[in-house]
């Protein structure tokens, strides 16, 4: 087990685009520090959240259009301004994703006239160190702007397919467009790290997350097309998904690109090592998403239009993390493994010291050796009310019939206090060396309030919490069950 996951820990699921204020997502900067303050306050040490890349509209984070990239719309305004690159009036109080994009291109300004020779040398710093992905990024975000934002399958032939001759042109003719790019990224690395220092200050580390699979229409089958299931065209040949599970009777037509592992492997997993590289610079943790893809993953043919078509294809993800551990050591991966885990899954989990997931919410229904409930909890795992693809854990109680809830509260031993707090509770006081709640139960939050319902399209990933809906005294409240079930870090 990695060094960030030896001490007995509790912390928070929160995704920074949950955050307060009045623009449509939340931002670094303030209110980013703000919550660290309150998770030390309260007695946690951990922030966990999801990918942090460029979304596309439907704002999902497990497909963004780089697995390098930071979201741009993230970026701390007032912050920007604080560095005296962005004049702090010209910030209206709300702003769409329009008046982000005109304010970064005036930030650039400000920065080009206003910016010292060592802020200068920072940004040159920023693009020769992640110059791997950072060129490609940046031209396919010009590419994508110019041409309307449609997928890279609709451009032109010559840049679809990477003529260097259009490469060429068109860069040329749209520099500023690929600085500008450029520069917004470095903004955004520059304030994460700024962010990454304070909550360690503060003896809170940070927890990401790595969907094992890309989006189809992003900078990395589009640069990378050999290591992707695409024709010669970038059409989808086959697809990922996973089998009928709890979340769906059909089970679930992802739509990515599979990864052909043989050009991976004959590379020495480059790419991967590239993408691992940037997670470990933002993150103190990673959560590996469905870990299980890299035993064996499902392969859907592009044209089914569910995932009952699919079957089982092997992954080499024996060789792939024996490559990771020679490059970076220890590993601090925390493994998904929900949904249909074989032995072979659990064999690969356990051969490189990477905790599990357990999930309360999935805990009761069924007999005593369930291995959600607490009884069956070892130390080398992570304990969650529930995730991101879950109900609330109110809004999961209320949705049970009485005799549900009976038993609920019957394994619980009949607690005095309203749910989620008997679930919270439970989760921190197993055995358990992790333990994650997200801010919704944190706040009794009902079914309203759930940041995703999967196999659903729309109306997710927009959830905001407001200050006024923390409580007062909840921080002091949390802070004597983190200490009480033993999982405070020394302050």
């Amino acid at each position: 087990m990695s060094d960030s996951l030896k001490d007995r820990r509790a912390g928070v699921l929160l995704h920074p685009t949950s955050l307060p204020g009045h623009c449509r997502q939340g931002r670094l900067g303030s209110t980013a520090r703000a919550f660290v303050d309150f998770l030390h306050s309260a007695g946690f040490s951990v922030w966990q959240m999801l990918p942090l890349g460029p979304t596309h509209e439907d704002r999902s984070p497990y497909q963004c259009l780089s697995v390098h990239a930071g979201n741009v719309e993230l970026i701390s305004l007032e912050d920007v301004a604080a560095a005296g690159w962005l004049d702090q009036t010209l910030i209206p109080e709300e702003f769409d994703a329009t008046s982000c994009t005109a304010l970064l291109q005036q930030a650039r300004a400000g920065f080009e006239t206003a910016a010292t020779a060592e802020q200068k040398a920072a940004f040159k710093t920023f693009r020769e160190n992640h110059s791997e992905w950072l060129g490609d990024y940046a031209l396919y975000r010009a590419i994508r702007q110019v041409h309307d934002h449609a997928t890279w399958l609709d451009w032109p032939a010559a840049l679809r397919d990477r003529d260097a001759t259009a490469l060429a042109e068109f860069s040329e003719q749209h520099a500023e467009l690929i600085e500008q790019a450029c520069f917004e990224q470095h903004l955004f690395f520059m304030q994460w790290h700024a962010l990454r220092d304070y909550a360690h200050s503060q003896q809170v580390l940070l927890f990401g997350d790595i969907p094992i699979f890309v989006a189809h229409d992003s900078a990395d089958v589009w640069a990378n097309r050999g290591l992707f299931s695409v024709d010669a065209s970038g059409a989808l040949e086959v697809v990922a998904g996973v089998p009928p599970d709890y979340f769906s009777a059909t089970g679930q037509r992802w739509g990515n690109p599979l990864y052909r592992w043989d050009s991976l492997q004959a590379d020495n997993f480059e790419w991967w090592i590239q993408r691992f590289r940037t997670q470990l610079e933002l993150f103190d943790i990673v959560r590996l998403d469905h870990f299980r893809g890299f035993e064996k993953y499902w392969e859907i043919p592009a044209t089914a239009e569910t995932a009952i078509e699919g079957h089982w294809i092997e992954a080499p993800g024996e060789a792939l993390f024996s490559r990771l551990q020679q490059v970076f050591g220890k590993l601090p991966l925390v493994a998904e493994d929900l949904g249909l885990i074989t032995p072979e899954v659990d064999a690969l989990r356990e051969a490189f010291g990477l905790p599990g997931m357990k999930i309360l919410q999935f805990a009761f229904g069924s007999g005593s050796d369930n291995p959600y409930l607490p009884h069956n909890h070892t130390a080398s795992a992570v304990v969650y009310t529930g995730t991101h693809d879950n109900d609330t854990t109110l809004g999961w109680y209320q949705g049970m019939d009485a005799a549900q809830q009976q038993a609920v509260l019957d394994y619980l031993g009949h607690p005095a206090e309203p749910m989620p707090w008997p679930l919270i509770r439970a989760a921190l006081a197993s055995v358990a060396g992790l333990a994650i709640i997200p801010l919704q139960d944190l706040l009794e939050l009902d079914s309203e309030q759930r940041m995703n319902t999967p196999g659903v399209h729309g109306d997710n990933w927009g959830w905001r919490f407001t200050t006024e809906q923390i409580p007062e005294g909840l921080a002091a409240r949390l802070r004597h069950l983190v200490e009480m079930y033993g999982r405070a870090v020394s302050q």
